[in-house]
């Protein structure tokens, strides 16, 4: 019987991706979650998944999440407003150490979520996933942690992690759109933002993991309208700053990137090719 572990799944991907996954897999086939709290054991036991208690930054309960695990997908992540030292400590070490040990444990495919944010700034063009990430100190630890983990998972043998690279997610609730006000409050009105919905993160996320053939490889998993500032501003129902109406962007292309691969690699098409899309399907 197949096991397919799945961690973070009490964050906001991964506690919409789990109940996609429940109804994806085969018969026969297992879901099994790594949660802290018995609360969150019990709401994924009751959708059918067989759950663990145990963080992910301790040895002994990613031993224990692992025993009879054919495949692993990783959505674990420490975001914005945590500690650095736990940004680190989730982001970084505690996905390598999940890799190495997936790879001793003789885990089959293991699926690695990241962020477009690890590309950085600079190269005039939308990034690719072959491009060497370079991540922006502006946007503080996580896309730094994140590429230092893919480095270190590329890096265990046996493992060869597939890398699925998410833009800003958003949808079904996620407060993520409207927490954006923070960071896009000096953006000029035509400053562009790389999105991709819930729906189309989990389907990404699931054809990495069943694929054949792809190990070792990256994907960009963002839709194929990035939403300027001024959209951002419009959709929330904000007044836009008057103080940004004359700012420039320096660099249209920060951000973006290119989702050919996972379109032509892995047959993905986003349900929501642009968050208008999604709005006017009342998937926001």
């Amino acid at each position: 019987m197949t096991t397919i572990l799945v961690t973070g799944a009490t964050g906001q991907v991964g506690r919409r991706f789990v109940p996609r996954l429940l109804q994806w897999v085969r018969p026969g086939e297992k879901v099994r979650v790594l949660v802290r709290g018995q609360d969150s054991a019990d709401h994924f036991t009751a959708l059918g998944a067989e759950a663990v208690l145990g963080d992910l930054r301790e040895a002994a309960d990613r031993k224990r999440a692992l025993e009879g695990v054919d495949a692993v997908v990783n959505v674990a992540a420490a975001f914005r407003g945590v500690p650095d030292e736990e940004a680190w400590a989730v982001n970084r070490d505690a996905a390598i150490a999940l890799g190495e040990e997936a790879a001793a444990a003789g885990v089959r495919r293991f699926v690695q979520t990241s962020t477009n944010l690890v590309y950085g700034a600079g190269r005039g063009r939308p990034a690719s996933p072959e491009d060497r990430p370079d991540p922006e100190a502006t946007w503080g630890v996580y896309p730094r942690s994140k590429a230092e983990a893919e480095a270190g998972l590329a890096a265990v043998s046996g493992l060869d992690p597939v890398v699925v690279r998410l833009a800003f997610v958003y949808g079904e609730g996620d407060p993520h759109l409207s927490d954006a006000r923070r960071f896009i409050a000096d953006w000029p009105a035509h400053r562009r933002l790389p999105m991709v919905h819930h729906a189309d993160v989990a389907q990404a996320l699931f054809r990495a993991l069943r694929t054949p053939g792809i190990e070792g490889r990256q994907y960009n998993a963002a839709d194929d309208a990035p939403v300027t500032s001024w959209d951002i501003h419009r959709i929330n129902g904000w007044t836009f700053p008057e103080a940004n109406a004359d700012a420039l962007d320096p660099d249209p292309w920060n951000g973006i990137a290119d989702n050919l691969s996972l379109r032509d690699e892995l047959g993905w098409r986003p349900a929501y090719p642009s968050v208008w899309s999604a709005r006017d399907a009342g998937a926001l």
